[in-house]
């Protein structure tokens, strides 16, 4: 009897167009209220690599940083890097600076750095080339996501 009364809740929804959204049902058959969710997801892959084309460039550099549930990963300051990229909204370009001050020669010895995976449930893919090693420390100095 139990079993028909949760299938006949749910074929009375699917009938009718209601939505048993945040109900599960136990063994005993009654309803219970089930989470919303449970996270978003925020996990990142962060590279430094020698060129100008991240896609075939070799990589020197590669870091993981995972922030939800909790700050991880093999990057050298999860918990400030996690803070700071939430303070941007997960935008890695606000995060990048002028040059202003820091003096650097300019030779093209190209350097690129990425960020790739998942930011609060959404997919990213970010990329900065900057023409030399000086140029990159010199834009990313204010940033803990860069520092590994």
């Amino acid at each position: 009897m139990r079993y028909f009364r949760a299938l006949g809740a749910t074929a009375f929804a699917t009938a009718t167009g209601l939505a048993l959204v945040g109900t599960a049902f136990t063994g005993t058959g009654t309803a219970e209220a089930a989470p919303a969710s449970l996270y978003a997801p925020s996990a990142l892959v962060l590279t430094m690599s020698e060129g100008a084309h991240p896609a075939t460039d070799t990589v020197v550099r590669a870091v993981t940083l995972n922030c939800a549930p909790l700050p991880s990963g093999s990057h050298p300051a999860p918990e400030a890097a996690c803070g700071e990229l939430a303070s941007a909204g997960g935008d890695f370009a606000s995060l990048t600076g002028s040059r202003e001050g820091h003096p650097c020669t300019h030779e093209w010895n190209p350097v690129t750095i990425t960020g790739d995976g998942v930011w609060q449930g959404r997919r990213v893919t970010w990329s900065a080339t900057y023409g030399n090693p000086c140029e990159l420390r010199a834009r990313t100095a204010d940033s803990t996501v860069f520092a590994f």
